[in-house]
């Protein structure tokens, strides 16, 4: 049928139902009034030559009201309101016109009072009735029986899709929370059962198939907890999206999703100064060296919701840039925008780019970070991290850029193996530059990264995915992480608030085992980690600590007005003096290939570095930590 037919057929019929009920309540209102007696001859022969305006005017006044905008299916707060407001004006209108006609002869002064009790009644109670019939009509047999995470709004919501739901397709048993208040109480009729302590007794005794998470501001550690009472019980779970991905305020079915590792290794949501580095990014040309790689793309995308002038995209991996340039030209269609396949380790390249685009900002994250892969590709590491962040650096510098910010690492502190080393090597080349420019050099340092390319977790969805076994390094290794949007939110936190020379060290929570990460990843799949899928340790790689740092004991963290971010300021002075020689001596070593004169360049150049030896297991084994 066509739909605007239907919908007028649904709205003449309304209206034809809210016109029954004007006599109805008037003649009940008379018959109120006389308890429930016969009405006196003279009255009943008033009220029936009243009844004419008496309808005319309620029905234009409940049509000009909007009584017919709602649908009566989902009848809310707001319809009560309207309806309401409707009855009062008619009412109003009624007793005005009744006297102008008639001086209201034989209308008894409590009839109209009676009659709009009544008209409220049969106005709003059909439709009540009405709503509730739809959402409970429910087959008991069918639908998978549903325990609900939280008795919030999110859950509220959650409970009430499926309530609507004309498929069925789920039955909301119950729901669990921790506010006492809530528990004993009913949400759309459906009982709040106990704490989520309760929740493996629940649901052994009310036989629920699905668990469903409805708390999308929970902490990690809050999801960690709740997740393992879901796995206590067997049966599969699921969950809302996180508070900031609900843009809309709504929860439906449609948007329940497995648990992600990320959920559980995340941290609590971060308050960024928006305004702040809207302030310092929007109107400027900003350029982004490594702009294909995970960080850099997701630098990309942040940047470019912060409205500057320009964006310069910088990577010499071709199919990398090519994709997030085709990205970059589907979600922002009105971005200005060039890119450069470009090597950072070209002079000649760099220094023209410069010359030629001139940014005001420059976020370097052009790098090699793979440490056992650059355990052997010493020169290239060399050459891309040191050298590449030298020529950047330096070309910032001459052009007079505005702001340099270098993306470092945790791996740069107690440097153990090479990728540690020449990052640890750019932060000194950073800091010795600051103060010899207007421009402003700027360090962050953090952490692993979830889902960045080559780290653990698309590693072990792959081994999981195959069967397994999962391949973890060592049983008590463990790694700091953070989810690549909030380290590409807080570098740029950093980068509006830094005045120049700070190592900003981004807060990053507690260090995480890798055993748990792929104990957990196990479970989120559906399988028992050691039973369905085995878990094997391989043994360290070449270069690989079991724990990383995010400072040194001789920094001092300094906290910023951003409560994420503190600066690490050496105690020792020793920052960057003198490094320019034993700079020369290294890169002059990696120009010739010169192994051992790059072994005792970075010896010298950083006494504190102690580089690992090389295990017994072969370099390739598949781990993914770093």
């Amino acid at each position: 049928m066509n739909p605007m037919i239907d919908r007028l057929r649904s709205r003449t019929a309304a209206f034809a139902h809210d016109l029954l009920t004007i006599p109805v309540a008037w003649l009940l209102a008379y018959w109120l009034r006389f308890n429930l007696d016969s009405i006196p001859h003279e009255f009943l022969t008033s009220a029936l030559h009243s009844l004419p305006w008496v309808m005319l005017i309620q029905g234009v006044i409940y049509w000009l009201f909007g009584l017919y905008r709602g649908v009566w299916r989902f009848a809310s707060l707001p319809d009560l309101v309207r309806i309401t407001k409707a009855v009062l004006a008619g009412t109003l209108l009624v007793v005005v016109a009744l006297f102008i006609v008639n001086r209201s002869e034989l209308i008894p002064r409590s009839v109209p009072v009676l009659y709009l009790g009544l008209q409220l009644l049969l106005l709003a109670g059909p439709r009540l009735l009405y709503r509730w019939l739809k959402d409970h009509r429910l087959n008991l047999s069918s639908g998978q029986r549903v325990l609900i995470i939280g008795a919030g709004r999110a859950g509220e919501m959650l409970a009430r899709d499926m309530l609507r739901d004309p498929q069925r397709a789920y039955f909301p048993v119950g729901f669990v929370d921790d506010k006492l208040r809530r528990q004993g109480g009913e949400v759309h009729g459906i009982p709040v059962l106990g704490p989520t302590e309760s929740i493996p007794e629940i649901v052994a005794e009310d036989d629920i198939d699905l668990l469903m998470l409805a708390v999308p501001s929970a902490t990690a550690s809050e999801m960690r907890r709740l997740v393992e009472l879901c796995e206590a019980t067997g049966r599969p779970f699921r969950t809302v999206p996180e508070l900031r991905s609900l843009l809309s305020g709504q929860v439906s079915i449609s948007q329940i999703r497995p648990v992600l590792i990320e959920d559980l290794l995340g941290r609590d949501p971060i308050t960024l100064d928006w305004s702040g580095i809207h302030g310092g990014l929007a109107g400027r040309d900003i350029l982004v060296t490594g702009a294909g790689g995970s960080i850099g793309s997701e630098l990309v995308r942040q940047i470019a919701n912060a409205g500057p002038a320009r964006l310069i995209l910088v990577d010499h991996g071709e199919f990398n840039l090519y994709r997030i340039e085709m990205e970059l030209q589907e979600t922002f269609p009105e971005l200005r925008f060039s890119r450069h396949l470009l090597d950072v380790t070209d002079a000649s390249a760099v220094d023209a780019l410069f010359r030629a685009e001139r940014p005001g900002i420059v976020f370097h994250a052009a790098a090699y970070k793979h440490v056992p892969l650059l355990e052997d590709q010493l020169r290239a590491a060399i050459r891309n991290n040191v050298l590449g962040t030298r020529l950047v650096a330096g070309a910032a510098a001459d052009c007079g850029c505005e702001r340099f910010v270098l993306i470092s690492t945790d791996k740069a502190v107690h440097p153990a193996n090479v990728m540690g080393a020449t990052k640890r090597l750019a932060e000194g080349i950073c800091q010795g530059l600051d103060g010899q420019s207007p421009c402003r050099f700027i360090t962050v340092r953090f952490g692993n990264v979830l889902g960045s390319a080559g780290s653990v977790v698309p590693l072990f969805q792959r081994q999981i995915a195959r069967g397994g076994p999962v391949t973890v390094t060592h049983p008590e290794i463990e790694r700091f992480f953070m989810t690549i949007p909030e380290a590409c939110q807080l570098i740029m936190q950093a980068a509006v608030i830094g005045g120049g020379g700070e190592i900003f060290v981004l807060d990053m929570g507690e260090p995480i085992k890798i055993r748990y990460l792929a104990e957990q990843m196990i479970r989120l799949s559906g399988h028992e980690p050691g039973e369905d899928i085995a878990i094997d340790y391989v043994g360290l790689r070449p270069g690989e600590k079991l724990y990383e740092e995010l400072f040194y004991d001789s920094e001092d963290l300094i906290a910023t007005r951003h409560p994420k971010i503190r600066v690490a300021r050496r105690g020792d002075g020793q920052d960057s003096v003198g490094m320019e020689p034993g700079l020369a001596d290294l890169l002059q070593a990696a120009e010739s290939s010169d192994e051992s004169g790059m072994l005792a360049a970075l010896r010298t150049l950083l006494p504190d570095w102690r580089r690992l030896p090389d295990r017994d297991q072969p370099t390739n084994a598949l781990n993914g930590q770093d």
